[in-house]
């Protein structure tokens, strides 16, 4: 059911805000209550925000500030997306950040904690979060920020992820939030961050590289054409000998995200039923590797 909704845009796209209101959820719900803060260009809103009703007497009831700021600082961030990651992504993007400001401004942050323990509540909101975070990407949308600063060099560097960056990110951010807050705070808010950034680089499918054996005993082009107009992805073959019949086969090998890998599954079935492949993941990938935001 999840593949097939992939191959719809529109669908993606509503996973996509779902992905968009689970982090919402897990940062007000979790760690503003901790009085935590989130990290990444979302947690600079934070600060600000708390600077603000500190120092500067400003504070607003009925919605959180946060968010507002989010999507304000988020506009240079647009343009960024346009000029590098491709139309359909910038309108996917600028669709999701606002759905993520708008929960992040109106999912109310209860007085008390829902859960008492602090390490608790960063574990549970990290996997929330980064659940979410991962779905939003998957879907080849993003919240803005990070995610299309860290997706940009993602597309550019060979070992680059989105969670590396955010980390790194993050480690200056919250060094710089401890002439504001106090030592607990700060490791408090990193556990979640590091949480955060783990699952989404493991939800986040387009990041993980997988190559894929095909042998087969069809030599019409169908498959290898699949690959290279439905995929977008070289494919490479080479004529084969099965040791145990003897018989001529042809031998495809392709690296493809594991986005896109159930794709290609799909297809090797109904091309040639008997057909069988050999998947490995993680596969280490350099030279003119494309990775597809969308």
């Amino acid at each position: 059911m999840f593949q097939k909704a992939m191959q719809h845009r529109w669908a993606r796209l509503a996973m996509g805000v779902f992905g968009t209101f689970l982090y919402a959820a897990a940062v007000n719900l979790f760690i503003v209550p901790q009085h935590l803060y989130s990290g990444g260009l979302l947690g600079l809103c934070q600060v600000i925000r708390t600077v603000l009703s500190t120092y500067c007497g400003l504070t607003v009831t009925s919605f959180d500030l946060a968010g507002v700021l989010y999507f304000i600082l988020n506009i240079p961030v647009f343009i960024l997306a346009w000029r590098g990651l491709g139309k359909r992504f910038v309108v996917n993007t600028i669709v999701c950040t606002v759905f993520s400001s708008l929960f992040l401004a109106v999912i109310a942050a209860p007085a008390v904690p829902i859960i008492e323990d602090t390490l608790t509540s960063c574990l549970v909101a990290g996997i929330v979060g980064g659940f979410g975070c991962g779905l939003i990407l998957t879907c080849g949308c993003s919240t803005g920020g990070l995610d299309v600063i860290g997706l940009y060099l993602s597309k550019k560097g060979g070992n680059f992820t989105v969670g590396k960056f955010s980390i790194s990110f993050n480690a200056v951010l919250f060094a710089a939030c401890l002439l504001l807050f106090d030592v607990a705070t700060v490791i408090y808010s990193i556990i979640f961050i590091v949480f955060d950034s783990l699952f989404v680089d493991r939800v986040h499918q387009q990041n993980i590289t997988e190559q894929v054996l095909i042998f087969t005993k069809h030599k019409d082009p169908d498959l290898p054409r699949f690959i290279m107009e439905e995929l977008e992805r070289g494919v490479t073959f080479w004529e084969g000998q099965g040791g145990y019949t003897g018989d001529d086969v042809r031998v495809l090998c392709v690296c493809v995200s594991k986005y896109e890998v159930e794709s290609l599954e799909t297809a090797v079935r109904q091309l040639d039923p008997n057909a069988f492949f050999m998947v490995q993941e993680g596969v280490r990938v350099g030279g003119n590797f494309e990775r597809k935001l969308s």
